[in-house]
């Protein structure tokens, strides 16, 4: 696994949806940051990433730049929860 990317040891992850938020650190546009999400966001990262045959944080990046062309983004991790909503209540 290189530096930043997003660990896929979905063990290290309590089982309940309503665990806290884990924090990562991700690399972004040639950056680290920190990503506080709750692990079933980082599940559904991993699973969306996986289906479109791209690394999370090249996934985490798409997410950032579609964040970046709103009027007044909001915070990553926010952007990250309802990125994924929309993408599963698309049909």
């Amino acid at each position: 696994m290189q530096e930043g990317d997003v660990s896929s040891d979905v063990s290290a992850f309590p089982a309940s949806p309503f665990a806290p938020p884990v924090k990562r650190s991700v690399t972004i546009a040639g950056h680290q940051t920190a990503i506080s999400l709750e692990p079933i966001f980082w599940e559904a990262l991993r699973a969306v990433a996986a289906r479109e045959g791209l690394p999370v944080n090249a996934l985490i990046a798409r997410i950032d730049v579609a964040r970046m062309a709103v009027g007044d983004p909001p915070n990553l991790a926010s952007a990250i929860r309802c990125w994924l909503f929309r993408d599963i209540m698309q049909p």
